[in-house]
């Protein structure tokens, strides 16, 4: 019987937290440059959860060290649901790679739900004379190391794509690691890097303009937006599939009432039809999935690019 005051003061804990958030403004911390495509997808939001919380959503960007600046900022805060995370693909593989127990996504940091999903463009500077992946493979293949590639570094998608042609198909590029997503475009427009994966929503400007070519979709099926850019399961690569994603984590110690409100009006914001409208421009769409729905999608990523890292002996 001593248990249940405990119980029922938790229980009046949660419910007043709920009842009382938010009491301040709420932050978006974004690991990636101002104008990048997580970037995009966090002002996409802010203001739809501004509108329905009655508090400022401020959107900050924190770029660096492949998404830890801004995961470890996010933790250091009060768990209280007022600083959210727009965490990215890059954090679930270095997880599974290299993880710092700082700041492990369903650990220290709570999942509340996935927003969009998006597959890579793999996009080439137009003096490359390729013309299909094909094309671009056996340009690589010839002379080692001759294709330069923009990564995010180590541990960053990118990276483990260009570790997976290495280890199964013997072709090597010249790595190019930027500091943060999207950061490479202006070299590779310029030619200073020749090739580059892109979500599209970034270089469909670029493609349609011919400052860039579009050599293959990360995915089984065409975007709408990109019709005449084959998959690379057409290609004969049906391996060769990546969705890039991202979604709102809160520190560990947040209230659930707190995280089941942000999640409310999370899906709200994600499923509107503007939004819908623009993730569908492009190239993307939304999951809007539940927390625990959310935690299962990132466990299986984690050993999904684990296994791939691991075998291809990136540490």
């Amino acid at each position: 019987m001593k248990r249940l005051p405990v119980l029922l003061l938790w229980l009046w804990t949660a419910v007043a937290a709920a009842q009382s958030f938010p009491s301040r403004p709420i932050k978006i911390l974004v690991p990636t440059n101002p104008g990048s495509s997580p970037d995009i997808r966090a002002r996409q939001i802010a203001g739809k959860l501004s509108e329905a919380f009655g508090q400022p959503v401020i959107v900050e960007n924190r770029p660096g060290a492949n998404g830890l600046v801004a995961s470890r900022e996010a933790v250091k805060a009060p768990a209280d649901g007022h600083t959210l995370l727009l965490a990215l693909i890059n954090s679930a593989i270095a997880d599974a790679i290299n993880p710092d127990p700082c700041c492990r996504l369903n650990q220290e940091l709570l999942p509340v739900s996935r927003f969009s999903m998006t597959p890579y463009v793999l996009v080439i500077h137009p003096g490359l004379p390729a013309q299909s992946l094909k094309d671009y493979l056996e340009l690589a293949r010839g002379k080692a190391e001759s294709v330069s590639l923009a990564s995010h570094g180590p541990g960053s998608l990118p990276a483990l794509l260009a570790e997976w042609f290495r280890a199964d198909l013997g072709v090597r590029f010249l790595e190019v690691p930027y500091k943060a997503v999207n950061a490479e475009l202006p070299d590779l427009a310029g030619g200073q890097v020749m090739s580059a994966y892109a979500v599209p929503q970034v270089v469909l400007p670029s493609i349609r303009s011919g400052k860039m070519r579009a050599l293959a979709v990360t995915a089984r099926e065409r975007l709408e937006i990109l019709p005449d850019v084959p998959t690379t399961v057409e290609a004969g690569l049906p391996e060769l599939q990546a969705t890039v994603w991202n979604g709102i984590f809160v520190a560990a110690g947040t209230p659930q009432a707190v995280i089941q409100a942000l999640h409310r009006e999370l899906v709200k914001a994600y499923t509107a039809p503007d939004v819908r409208e623009q993730l569908r421009a492009g190239g993307s769409y939304a999951a809007a999935d539940t927390p625990e729905e959310f935690a299962a999608f990132v466990r299986a990523e984690k050993e999904k690019w684990g296994k791939l890292g691991r075998e291809a002996g990136i540490k």
